[in-house]
């Protein structure tokens, strides 16, 4: 979710009962609960469904156990990190289908649902807003209320000043509350966060079996005024941005010693992923080294061939890597190769859904099919690994039954690989090394 292209795809209508799976089959997966270390650490019964806004509220009651167990401690060395209270990410369908983490900030501690997004950098909350999203609906006809930051509510907030060099010559002054201002400006509706800079403490802990807390000094955007899909449809708690500009998290970690320059993002086929800083994957992953002759460098790399199926083309184009997106933009004539590529090898006919949609080729199953064999997609990257989509379709209800389509949308302008196709990797972003890492992980 790039800061100048966002694109918060939000897709309701689409049926979160169903997934699809590797190679080409599909399962009726209906109930996705708490995986069980979750539901041992909120001991409760009768447990909402995984994904949804209830999943949510039950996880928030951990605010009291986060302030009564804080014992902050520096790690002597680099070492893994994750969110306090465990590196659990979860697909929100109802939230624009993006991964979300809860993190904790402040003191005393208070609990955040943020979106996970590598396509932007600033890490911002809500705060002291005229304009911002203060609860939500759950699915279960529940309101559930959303904490708001305050840095004066924080014995640890500080407003970031005017001369400081965090402000820089992106950044201007706000003379009436005397701190450094921002503005972020996504492509999405009108959607955009203004507010100020705060200095506060990020809780974290070490991602081992001792899990000892982490207070880490960090920079966060106070989100004063947001607009768009901030307020109704996608990152109404806040956005935790993770690019390479000096401002985000990872990069604020390496700086400051405790981690490596370098994070992990799971993307579970069940919509629960892990996430760890300081993570540099390991020695048998494959690799692709990131693009930077940027002005502003992302996770930016080179796709070398296609392989659809039986069909091979040869075609290279550069294309961002960004978990705030939920599903995969390409422009010609990478998305014609795939799409028609696709279209070719499938045997189902053709489905037109009646809304509007953004996936143009759509298959219509049959009322008693339980199995579908679509054509493989693999993208060989720069340097010769390939990276095997798992999971390039989703399932959709129509009257009568189920369809599927590509899970790709034809660009207008860059080309993103979205969350949809990293499902069933652990994605390493090792911004030392300048490469992206990739291994198959049910993310367990």
């Amino acid at each position: 979710m790039d800061s100048n292209h966002i694109y918060l795809l939000i897709l309701v209508t689409l049926s979160s009962a169903l997934r699809s799976e590797g190679f080409g089959t599909f399962a009726f997966d209906i109930h996705h609960r708490y995986s069980d270390p979750v539901h041992g650490f909120l001991n409760l019964d009768g447990l909402p469904e995984k994904g949804s806004l209830d999943y949510y509220s039950a996880m928030a009651q951990r605010d009291q156990l986060i302030k009564a167990h804080r014992l902050a401690v520096t790690p002597a060395d680099s070492t893994h990190l994750s969110f306090f209270g465990g590196n659990e990410t979860y697909k929100l369908s109802s939230l624009g289908s993006l991964h979300y983490a809860i993190v904790t900030v402040g003191t005393p501690a208070l609990t955040f649902l943020v979106a996970l997004d590598t396509g932007s950098d600033l890490f911002w909350l809500p705060c002291d807003c005229t304009s911002c999203s203060r609860s939500l609906n759950s699915t279960s006809g529940k309101t559930l209320e959303l904490n708001i930051y305050s840095p004066s509510k924080s014995s640890t907030g500080i407003p970031v000043p005017c001369n400081s060099t965090k402000c820089g010559q992106k950044r201007r002054c706000s003379v009436t509350r005397k701190a450094c201002a921002y503005q972020e400006i996504y492509l999405s509706s009108n959607t955009s966060t203004t507010g100020i800079l705060v200095d506060d403490v990020l809780h974290l802990a070490t991602d081992d079996s001792q899990e000892k807390v982490v207070d880490a000094s960090i920079t966060l955007g106070c989100g004063i005024i947001q607009t768009g899909d901030f307020l109704v449809a996608a990152a109404p708690n806040g956005l935790f941005g993770l690019g390479m500009d000096s401002l985000s998290i990872p990069s604020i970690l390496a700086s400051k010693g405790l981690a490596a320059n370098s994070f992990s993002m799971c993307f579970g086929p069940d919509g629960i992923g892990r996430m760890v800083f300081g993570d540099k994957g390991t020695s048998a992953q494959k690799t692709t080294p990131f693009n930077l002759k940027q002005s502003h460098p992302t996770y930016n790399i080179t796709v070398t061939q296609i392989i659809v199926g039986e069909n091979t083309t040869n075609l290279e184009f550069t294309a961002i890597f960004d978990s705030g997106t939920s599903f995969t933009y390409l422009n010609d004539p990478a998305y014609s190769v795939i799409a028609k590529g696709f279209d070719s090898q499938v045997s189902e006919p053709p489905y037109q859904p009646e809304a509007q949609f953004p996936f143009d080729y759509c298959y219509e199953l049959s009322a008693n099919q339980e199995s579908i064999n679509t054509p493989y997609l693999n993208l060989t990257m720069k340097g010769g690994d390939q990276f095997y989509v798992n999971e390039p379709i989703i399932v959709i209800p129509r009257q009568g039954g189920y369809a599927y389509c590509l899970a790709i949308v034809k660009s207008r302008d860059i080309d993103i690989i979205g969350q949809n196709f990293m499902t069933g990797y652990r994605i390493v972003f090792d911004r030392e090394e300048l490469v992206l890492g990739w291994t198959d992980s049910d993310c367990e």
